[in-house]
């Protein structure tokens, strides 16, 4: 599968199929490829905690408030994204630039991680509405906790969508 067909199929999944687990080969291979992903100054001021099983069933409760979220408990992982300390010269320019480098990083790590689910034929839904002290006490961290992505296999007869996207020309500009 080429980049291209990645990100034309890659869509926010809200139906897992919960009886279909996550083949650790596959798992590997996204945690890799997350590993690969580019941050300032490489230093990667985020910390991933997989969630499996009864712990992910608690991270998708702590992700459905006001109603929210509630296909998060048909995926079978939880990727927990939490927030690490800068290295230094990474937080010496964001404290100059006035620019949060964590949060640009962190939006690259979920992008490479999104990218390499949907090469590996299974599914994700990046979820920023969640109870951060839940989740915290459920994965014993110590950080702010950012971003869950959901990730599993999407129910069969989950359909890709039409992507509803701006025009090209509303977010590009050229210069010469």
């Amino acid at each position: 599968m080429n980049f291209r067909e990645i990100a034309n199929n890659r869509q926010s999944c809200r139906a897992y199929n919960p009886n279909k687990p996550v083949e650790n080969e596959k798992l590997q291979a996204i945690l890799e490829s997350a590993r690969l992903s580019p941050s300032a100054c490489n230093g990667q001021p985020y910390h991933i905690t997989v969630c499996k099983g009864e712990a992910a069933q608690k991270v998708s409760k702590a992700t459905q408030g006001m109603g929210m979220n509630k296909f998060a408990t048909q995926a079978p992982i939880m990727l927990v994204i939490s927030e690490k300390p800068y290295v230094k010269s990474a937080g010496f320019g964001a404290k100059i630039k006035h620019n949060d480098y964590r949060s640009i990083d962190i939006g690259i790590l979920s992008a490479y991680i999104t990218a390499e689910a949907q090469a590996q034929g299974l599914s994700t839904c990046i979820l920023g509405w969640l109870d951060d002290v839940k989740i915290r006490e459920i994965c014993n961290l110590e950080e702010t906790v950012r971003l869950v992505i959901t990730l599993g296999y999407q129910k069969d007869d989950d359909k890709l969508r039409l992507k509803k996207r701006k025009n090209l020309s509303e977010l590009v500009s050229f210069m010469e």
